[in-house]
């Protein structure tokens, strides 16, 4: 016997890889699963004859569909082990029983739980995204771990403003690097004053590490403040690249371990460097150098910095402040302060300054560290000027030339694409160094007029 509920009169298909079904309309649920994301799910069901068959274009739509997948059971996953924290309450064996699901650590589980957790009850939108299949659960934990310390409230807050910035297209999540750099500017705005003393902290607890590893090597690390570090290693990489240059055959990641530990040693690296080989580029409002805001300082290479911090770089005696002009409207840089160097210097300054990193969607070189591309070739009739260049690192200066790859740049908005050989295409848009001033109402016409009539006498 059947019982009929409601006027079955219309009929839906649900069907799946086994087949298809028609079920009554009022006995149907609602589709939960997208046209896109069972195009996705059917990446699963392929045999490796068939990947053995697919071109080019197949190839990468492959690994877009698995990058989505992923994307999707973080998420699951997220909210699984966050619902099993919930359940079980502050039980220290749910880390346990993960770990043995899941077939990791017991320590790393505990972090996929705080991972799940934060992301259910602090950052809601972030974890929408990974239901979308936009981004994965390793870059959502390094946003994450960049709001740590942030309540509850603040953390949502920069959950916002980050969505927000990706909606209005100022960012891509096509760029995880960029996305991570982007939230620590939040939680400086959200939080400067936590962020100052938090930086404090961390300077307080520089230390250096021998860790063993396998086959008779180990790893030398140093926790230094960012600009000491940046300048460390600025200077051993040009002093690679001069041992490189002058006919060494061994690779430039060697001849940089083999200088770095020279130098350690008191040994003669084999090459000297040249005086700017150590220069490292911040960048500061004016506003915040005469302290009178405490936003928008950041280090190239590196990210933002607290206004404190970026203070005290400024006023070390072996600093040179250059002036650097942007556009209240957009926060684009415009022009330098001519003061210093001859005009060719002048031009690749200027293209450092306000391109900041390798323009190639994809790579944060720093700017003084990449070469000055003609955006159109010299031999081309391409003039050399700042509309004209834009900064590159070797291996994408060397790319845009290879068979099709396409490189544009847009200096004045700061916006780059880059097309593969697929045809696919990754845009990077450079977040200002200062966020654009809001526009200032105009003054009623009356209140000109009784301004201009008013007396000018000092009120005192």
């Amino acid at each position: 016997m059947f019982d009929i509920i409601g006027d079955v009169t219309a009929f839906i298909e649900i069907s799946s890889v086994a087949g298809a079904l028609f079920l009554p309309a009022g006995l149907a649920r609602p589709a939960t699963v997208t046209e896109s994301q069972w195009a996705d799910h059917r990446l699963l069901t392929r045999t490796a004859e068939e990947f053995a068959g697919l071109d080019a274009d197949g190839a990468v739509e492959a690994v877009a569909a698995a990058r989505r997948l992923r994307a999707r059971a973080d998420a699951a996953e997220a909210r699984a082990v966050a619902r099993l924290a919930v359940v079980r309450g502050k039980d220290a064996s749910v880390a346990k029983e993960v770990a043995l699901e899941a077939r990791i650590s017991e320590t790393a589980a505990a972090t996929r739980i705080a991972r799940g957790t934060d992301l259910v009850h602090r950052m809601p939108l972030l974890l929408a995204a990974m239901d979308a299949g936009d981004i994965e659960g390793y870059p959502a934990g390094q946003i994450l771990e960049a709001t740590a310390m942030l309540d509850n409230s603040q953390a949502r807050q920069v959950d916002d403003l980050l969505a927000a910035k990706l909606a209005s297209g100022r960012l891509q999540f096509t760029d995880p690097y960029s996305l991570v750099r982007a939230t620590r500017r939040l939680v400086e705005n959200v939080d400067p004053d936590g962020q100052t003393t938090r930086a404090r902290k961390a300077r307080a607890g520089r230390k250096v590490v021998l860790s063993p590893q396998d086959n008779g090597m180990a790893t030398l690390s140093a926790d230094l403040p960012a600009e000491v570090a940046a300048s460390a290693y600025a200077r051993v990489d040009a002093m690679a690249r001069r041992l490189r240059n002058n006919g060494d055959h061994r690779t430039l990641e060697q001849l940089r371990a083999d200088v770095y530990a020279a130098l350690l040693l008191g040994q003669d690296p084999g090459a000297g460097a040249p005086r700017a080989a150590a220069v490292v580029f911040l960048h500061m409002p004016i506003t915040t150098a005469l302290t009178i805001s405490d936003s928008g300082c950041e280090l190239a290479g590196y990210g933002p910095l607290p206004a404190a911090i970026a203070r005290e770089i400024m006023t070390n005696p072996h600093s040179m402040i250059r002036k650097v002009l942007t556009d209240p409207a957009s926060g684009a840089v415009r022009d330098l302060g001519r003061t210093r160097r001859r005009p060719s210097a002048f031009l690749r300054d200027f293209v450092t300054a306000r391109d900041r990193e390798c323009a190639a969607p994809g790579c944060h070189r720093p700017a003084h560290r990449c070469d000055y591309d003609h955006l159109h070739e010299w031999g081309e009739l391409g003039v050399t000027a700042d509309h004209n260049g834009g900064a590159k690192c070797e291996r994408d200066h060397y790319r845009k030339d290879q068979p099709g790859w396409t490189l544009t740049h847009e200096p004045a908005s700061g916006t780059s694409s880059i097309t593969t050989p697929t045809g696919r295409t990754y845009t990077k848009t450079l977040q200002p160094i200062t966020e654009p001033a809001p526009s200032t109402p105009d003054i009623p016409r009356q209140r000109c007029r009784e301004r201009d009539t008013a007396t000018t006498e000092p009120p005192f």
